[in-house]
């Protein structure tokens, strides 16, 4: 058994059953001799007498691994937190979809074989946005699933211009704009009509919401491209960057955003052993047939 493991536990304290999973799991981790670490902000929030507390970031500086109890909107909050810190994420599913957490409540007791040392890690890219504004200002985001371009409300469709190492790749009309990873190709890439691609490979792939085309089609890129985009509209013009679901930046024209590789990456923590189309029958398919 391998002993005195690390683990910073870090839950979604709005989902309803986080809290009854998380000390499950605790208690299975203690049995097994884990050292137990967390943030200080909620300690009250816990009730893990047996944890230590700190400052988030030093404590999964000093932590092997990291627990993140909840859904997917957690786990990327999480990863993208803690990528600086190189360590792999364990999660543990209290949300819906749960596509990058590799457990379910049912299966906590698989606990005690990550304490032994019987997992695997993959590596998932992630990508760096640069926005460069027209009115001098720099502004860089990080993503691990999509940056989305979409026009603002009211404003009528947006024409786009997309380039590839300074080379334009397309020009067209679209309500919007998708670059995921293929981490991001299950979420609102999928939604919008782009392919599924297995996570461990490395490549952006982009997806148009909407065109106002007859033949407009995903398109996947190699890791190492750089893009960019560019956009005008003819009234009311703006257009919302969303990375990973979240609103960061409005463009106006003139406004340019460089997509890219990003020089972190993430490391999830499997012990299931699930493929990724067992996960895609799961969690994608059989839902719908039930």
């Amino acid at each position: 058994m391998v002993t005195d493991l690390k683990i910073y536990i870090s839950p979604n304290l709005e989902k309803k059953t986080c809290l009854e999973y998380m000390h499950k799991a605790c208690d299975i981790l203690l049995s097994q001799g884990c050292q137990l670490y967390a943030d200080e902000s909620i300690k009250n929030e816990l009730c893990l007498k047996s944890a230590t507390y700190g400052d988030p970031d030093e404590m999964v500086s000093m932590c092997d691994y990291i627990l993140v109890v909840g859904g997917d909107g957690t786990i990327l909050r999480h990863a993208k937190r803690f990528a600086k810190h190189n360590k792999a994420i364990l999660g543990l599913n209290s949300g819906r979809l749960g596509f990058m957490a590799t457990l379910e409540h049912d299966e906590i007791e698989q606990l005690k074989d990550f304490c032994e040392g019987r997992f695997t890690v993959s590596k998932r890219m992630m990508l760096k946005a640069v926005a460069q504004l027209e009115n001098g200002q720099t502004k860089e985001f990080t993503a691990l699933n999509d940056v989305v371009f979409s026009k603002g409300t009211g404003c009528k469709i947006a024409d786009f211009v997309v380039e590839k190492n300074e080379s334009v790749i397309t020009a067209l009309r679209a309500d919007g704009l998708i670059f995921s990873t293929p981490t991001g190709a299950t979420a609102y890439s999928l939604s919008a009509g782009g392919p599924l691609i297995e996570p461990q490979l490395d490549c952006i792939e982009f997806t148009q919401i909407c065109p106002h085309s007859l033949f407009a089609r995903s398109m996947i890129f190699s890791p190492d491209s750089e893009i960019s985009v560019c956009y005008n509209a003819a009234t009311n013009p703006h257009v919302t960057v969303e990375v990973d679901g979240v609103a960061e930046l409005k463009l106006t024209p003139g406004d340019k955003v460089r997509i890219m590789r990003s020089e972190n990456e993430v490391k999830l923590i499997d012990i299931t052993g699930s493929s990724f189309y067992d996960l895609v029958n799961m969690k994608l398919i059989k839902p719908l047939k039930d």
